[in-house]
Order: C-alpha cells, then structure tokens, then sequence
C-alpha cells in the first residue's frame, strides 16, 4: 500500500503565512533621555505659568501705589460677592474720592499731587486688616473691601478714614496745603451685583462730599 506524500500533519504549512516582528524595545539611554525631556518641559511649563502670574499681578496693580488698580479690585469684589453668596458673609465697600486733588495738581504740579495720593494710600492701608483690599480705581478715587463688618462698623471706619486723611498735610513751594476725602458706603451681602454696588458707593461718596462742603469740612 502507497503512502500519501504531503499531507501529514507535522509542521507548519508555510504558504500564506505571515512573519511578527516585535519593535525593539526602548534602550535605557532612550528611556533617560525621554525622562529628561519630560522634566525640561515640566521645568519651563513652571516658569511660563509663574511668568504669568507676574504679569497678571502687574496687570493689576497701581504702578504708582502698589495697592490694586480698577481692573484687580474689580476681580476681587466679583471673588468676594459670589463668596458672600455662597456662605452668607458680610462686607462693605466704601468709595472714597481724594478732596482738593485737582487744585493742587494744577498749583504745584502733578508730582504733588502724586505725594498726596501716596500719603492717602498709606492711610488707607494702614486702617485696614490682611483680608481686606484697598485699591485706586483711577484719579483721585479709591476704593476699600471690608470683610465682616456691620453698617455701623462700617460707618465708623469710612469716617476715621476721612478723619486722618483730613489731618495730612503737605509743603509745596513753601505754602501748607491740606486735602481731604470723601467716602460713600455700600453694604454686600448674598442679593450683591458688582455694577450696582459700585454705584451705591459712588453715589454714597458723592451725597458725603456734597455734606461735607455744606458743613464746611477742611
């Protein structure tokens, strides 16, 4: 009896068949040099993002004062309304507007009326805790973020505030000149908007200047 030839079972038949290559794997110098690269780019990611908060910072600031300017507090006050109503806190804003900044400005020139703004700042700053904020909206106005005060506390700080600014004095060209400030309040609580609370306090401000002339204040 014959045998089959070719069709047994033993090996592979070969037609058709397709051959796996497997990629090298990754050398260890490959490996350090990815994990360099990796830290090199974490390393510059840091530095942009802290380059960035440089500038915001300096974005947001009074290039003069170094307190906030308009564009900072306003970021502040939107943070501290929606805080205000997420826990019902308390604060105020005060609106507090530089007297007499103008004639001293035209008299003596605009690096008067520079010191005079400084010296407000100081007073202001120096009135108030960590957690509040005190910037310069632009000109001759301020403004001030209490936390956690009472209207009646409130009112009480604004006029110490217009009490010792009322109290400096400067010398130019030899002639003793005094400002002065007006301030204007707006209570914050969880019904706050950030426009409408900047015009209560304005026009806050404005009613105390316009009693403060009536009543004769320096």
């Amino acid at each position: 009896m014959k045998k089959k030839s070719g069709t047994g079972k033993t090996g592979p038949h070969k037609r058709g068949s397709r051959q796996i290559t497997r990629k090298p794997l990754r050398t260890r110098a490959s490996q350090d040099a990815a994990r360099q690269t990796i830290r090199r780019l974490k390393g510059e990611l840091a530095r942009a993002l802290a380059l960035i908060g440089e500038l915001q910072e300096t974005a947001e600031t009074d290039f003069l004062l170094g307190i906030r300017n308009r564009r900072g507090f306003e970021r502040d006050l939107a943070r501290a309304i929606a805080y205000i109503k997420r826990y019902h806190a308390t604060a105020a804003l005060i609106i507090l507007d530089v007297d007499r900044l103008k004639p001293i400005n035209d008299s003596f020139g605009h690096a008067a009326g520079d010191e005079v703004l400084k010296a407000v700042a100081a007073v202001l700053t120096g009135q108030i805790r960590s957690s509040d904020v005190v910037a310069r909206l632009g000109g001759d106005e301020f403004a001030i973020l209490l936390w956690n005060l009472t209207e009646t506390d409130a009112r009480a700080k604004a006029a110490l505030m217009e009490q010792e600014i009322d109290r400096l004095t400067f010398i130019f060209r030899d002639r003793t000149v005094s400002a002065g400030a007006s301030a204007g309040i707006a209570m914050l609580d969880a019904h706050a908007e950030l426009g409408r609370a900047l015009e209560a306090a304005d026009s806050a401000m404005y009613l105390r200047k316009a009693q403060r002339r009536h009543e004769g204040a320096p």
